[in-house]
């Protein structure tokens, strides 16, 4: 039954967009930083507003449930994969519009691409994020932020859709914004467009402020490693990779998934499956907290479902 719904809305979207992509089975593992994760059954990257409108509306009337993803660079899908609809914003809905002190984004523009044009257009507040490995409505969505920026200090409109394709406009008090949170994450709308208002900066000495951001980034963390950035939010009682460190279990490895031994703050995959990944946050959670009386929460967002158990 499911299956007819699935084959029915790919049939109802390739009648309407000749040219949207469209995969079914799509291997998770391909479209995420952490290279880890079964199948969508379908997965879906709009070109346009209106694709990501009539997809959605589509996916509702066939009762199909829907889950939308952007770079894959925060996001750990477990190894059973995802049932229905995975729609991707990636790239491929990158339009950037500036007028005076304002640029309008679509959500699938890398963070670094915003940031570098903000920088030859002579606008700052977003150096903070030349180096954050998603897209800008990825970035929205979980408020990401590094250096001692954040989305929120420079997000005026975010524009999208909900599950049922009506839209939405929230201006920034909307949004709710905390660390790593936003309202959208209980509401799961979808951003198709960004509005920042950003204060007036000289491009030479923002490009050299990013560069330094960029080299210490790669100082100190495992940018040639398979990860998820951060895989857990900071407690208010100080910093989760401290705490990993302290609690002596950088390198600490479960099957493929290993504490990174340059950041404790980020795990890494290094061949393993989703299994490994979920059993290693878990203990870290477990050793942390018997030495620390802290329950570190989690960064990385989580989707799917287990892979089956396999008989003997």
């Amino acid at each position: 039954m499911f299956e007819a719904s699935l084959n029915e809305l790919e049939k109802r979207l390739r009648s309407r967009f000749e040219h949207l992509s469209i995969v079914r089975d799509a291997p998770m593992a391909r479209y995420t930083t952490l290279h880890l994760g079964g199948p969508a059954d379908m997965l879906v990257q709009p070109d346009d507003p209106e694709q990501v409108r009539q997809t959605l509306m589509e996916a509702h009337a066939l009762e199909i449930p829907v889950i939308m993803v952007g770079n894959g660079s925060n996001l750990l899908v477990r190894d059973g994969g995802i049932r229905g609809l995975v729609i991707r914003l990636c790239r491929n809905m990158q339009d950037i519009e500036i007028s005076g002190d304002r640029i309008r984004v679509q959500a699938g523009t890398m963070m670094s691409t915003l940031s570098g044009a903000a920088a030859d257009a002579h606008l700052g507040g977003l150096t903070f994020a030349s180096g954050i490995p998603g897209t800008v409505g990825g970035g929205v969505y979980m408020n990401a932020g590094a250096y001692g920026g954040e989305m929120s200090q420079v997000v005026t409109l975010v524009e999208g859709f909900n599950m049922v394709g009506e839209p939405f406009r929230y201006g920034r008090p909307d949004m709710k914004f905390a660390h790593r949170k936003t309202r959208l994450m209980k509401e799961q709308k979808i951003i198709t467009h960004v509005t920042f208002q950003l204060p007036q900066g000289k491009r030479e000495e923002l490009l050299a402020e990013m560069v330094d951001y960029n080299t210490r980034r790669a100082d100190k963390q495992p940018l040639t490693q398979f990860s998820a950035g951060s895989t857990f939010k900071r407690p208010p009682e100080g910093y989760a990779s401290q705490m990993i460190d302290e609690c002596g279990l950088k390198g600490c490895t479960i099957g493929g998934a290993q504490v990174s031994e340059k950041h404790a703050g980020f795990l890494i995959n290094k061949g393993g499956t989703a299994a490994d990944f979920l059993a290693l946050m878990a203990h870290v959670q477990r050793v942390v907290h018997e030495h620390k009386g802290v329950m570190l929460e989690p960064e990385v967002r989580i989707l799917g479902e287990d892979a089956p158990v396999k008989a003997v």
